[in-house]
């Protein structure tokens, strides 16, 4: 698992970290993912995806919650995690194409899919693009939808939002980590005009996720190549199960004009609008105050909502 510039896989430089749940791998063919596994086989199956810079564990708090209701599953991306990196190869279609196999080789039956951040658009992917008869529903928690894609149909673009950040890392950390200037990127991300880079990325040390993910994710999204073949107003027309929007704490920096936030409120309207056209039910819920990965910092809430939600699913 060594790059193509030679900088090594994670697994190689001894960064990994224990957690509460037993690790897992499928071999998918191109792609070696990793993933944990909770709760009785006998109740509904739960796939969730974490955001982009995440690995499973960042549902570690809310999966014992969940394990009571759901049979369980949630994975490393490929590029995070203990999952194999792909230098070249990330892009939407492929990380849909991984879960779409893991769902046939590992769950085995129909599954409601939750994701964040990226990871829910992901979710909507599956909705639209996955085997009949995989999917029950798609829980996408604060979704980028459009504000991830460099020339979406509706509102800002990814350089008017996170992208930023991204850029920085492909400078400061390069793919695969072949540059590791983290004291760099911490500068330059304190003294960014980037509301997103001096909130969340100007930290003395790396925290432990970004120590296992890819940064040649981040300059796929900045360069908008991981949506190219899959743009979002497309794919929205085209989901056949039905979906619910998480949309958290947002606003529109008055400096920059720049979307501080998953997607602006224009945005959802939009998915929403796109998704009903289809004759497909969306659901819609705002938590203006909720931090954007709402199943770390508040699992409480986030396996209330879901839990309620799944609830109004047909069966299997």
């Amino acid at each position: 698992m060594t790059s193509e510039t030679g900088a090594p896989h994670p697994a190689h430089r001894n960064i990994f970290v224990s957690h509460s749940f037993p690790e897992q791998q499928v071999d998918l063919g191109e792609v070696t993912l990793n993933y944990v596994e909770a709760g009785d086989a006998g109740k509904p199956a739960l796939l969730l995806v974490p955001e982009q810079t995440g690995s499973w564990w960042s549902y570690e708090p809310s999966i014992a919650m969940l394990a009571e209701n759901f049979h369980v599953f949630a994975v490393d991306m490929r590029g995070q995690g203990r999952s194999d990196w792909t230098p070249r190869r990330y892009s939407l279609d492929n990380f849909g194409n991984d879960l779409v196999r893991f769902i046939a080789l590992v769950i085995k039956r129909p599954t409601i899919v939750a994701g964040n951040s990226s990871g829910g658009v992901l979710a909507a992917w599956l909705s639209a693009y996955a085997m009949p008869g995989q999917i029950r529903g798609a829980l996408c928690e604060d979704a980028p939808f459009f504000a991830s894609e460099l020339t979406p149909a509706y509102g800002h673009p990814i350089r008017q939002a996170a992208g930023p950040a991204f850029a920085l890392m492909r400078d400061y950390l390069g793919d695969q980590w072949s540059v590791a200037n983290w004291e760099g990127f911490a500068a330059a991300a304190k003294a960014s005009s980037s509301p997103i880079a001096r909130l969340f990325f100007a930290t003395e040390e790396a925290p432990q996720n970004l120590k296992e993910y890819d940064p040649e994710w981040g300059r796929a999204f900045y360069e908008g190549t991981v949506a190219l073949h899959c743009p979002h107003d497309r794919m929205l027309a085209q989901v056949k199960k039905p979906m619910l929007l998480t949309h958290h704490a947002h606003h529109i920096d008055p400096e920059t004009g720049d979307l501080v936030g998953a997607l602006s409120d224009f945005q959802a309207q939009k998915v929403q609008e796109i998704v009903r056209s289809t004759g497909v039910r969306i659901d819609y819920q705002s938590f203006p105050d909720a931090l954007h990965m709402m199943h770390l910092f508040d699992p409480a809430l986030y396996t209330q909502v879901l839990r309620e939600w799944a609830a109004t699913l047909p069966d299997a």
